[in-house]
């Protein structure tokens, strides 16, 4: 037991994770598994989902939603050009939505916020726009709310943030050269003032050369934050 409540948290590598909800709905967030070289063979069978978040377009985010949207059919928000693209590939229930808006799937809320990266779909060898990066605040059943960044660097406003959604805990990427290293996502850290932080986007490739230890060495100073470094396949809760 590490957060010590009734929800847990599996992580499938790079930036993907599945949160099972204190009520038991099952949340999958930037479903990339089949390719996904840091995750464990024995989650490559994703066996229910029932809602996807997506943060933005690119293949190492939303590589997997096509197929696992059809296998499960759960509710998939998106901005809304990801949304549009998904539906053309024959995915149904999306809920599209952008910036600032709000909303509530089955007692959980969902609210989009932005990223400072870029967003395009791969589509038969080609690169269509994917609509604007985001992340996501998600408050639970419980209340309790977590903050996903996406693909992000830091950006002020995390401060805004902080102040209106209060996360208690952050997915923070920390790879660098795509997205923010240790140093930034320290500085996030500050602006942001979580409880706990799961790194992410880190290892997968070898640009991303950013770890969790060198974040908690930057971080050591922040009172009462928590670095919680996990190995892709394991579940806290």
């Amino acid at each position: 037991m590490i957060l010590k409540k009734d929800f847990s948290i599996t992580w499938y590598g790079h930036s993907t994770f599945k949160i099972v909800t204190p009520k038991g709905m099952h949340i999958l967030i930037d479903p990339w598994v089949v390719g996904n070289p840091a995750c464990p063979k024995h989650l490559k069978k994703v066996d229910e989902i029932d809602l996807m978040l997506i943060t933005h377009g690119h293949f190492d985010h939303m590589g997997d939603v096509v197929p696992l949207a059809k296998s499960h059919n759960p509710k998939v928000v998106a901005n809304f050009e990801i949304a549009a693209f998904l539906e053309s590939r024959g995915v149904q229930d999306t809920m599209p939505m952008n910036m600032g808006g709000t909303q509530q799937v089955e007692g959980v809320a969902v609210t989009m916020v932005p990223a400072f990266h870029t967003s395009s779909i791969e589509d038969e060898g080609r690169l269509v726009y994917g609509g604007e990066p985001a992340g996501y605040v998600v408050t639970l059943e419980n209340r309790f709310t977590f903050y996903h960044t996406g693909d992000t660097q830091v950006f002020g406003d995390m401060r805004i943030i902080a102040e209106l959604y209060k996360p208690q805990l952050c997915f923070l990427p920390i790879g660098g050269r795509f997205t923010m290293s240790p140093r930034e996502a320290a500085y996030a850290c500050k602006l942001l003032k979580p409880k706990w932080v799961v790194p992410m986007h880190f290892g997968t490739f070898p640009p991303l050369t950013g770890t969790p230890a060198r974040l908690k060495q930057l971080t050591k100073g922040i009172k009462g934050l928590k670095v919680i470094e996990i190995n892709p396949g394991d579940t806290i809760k």
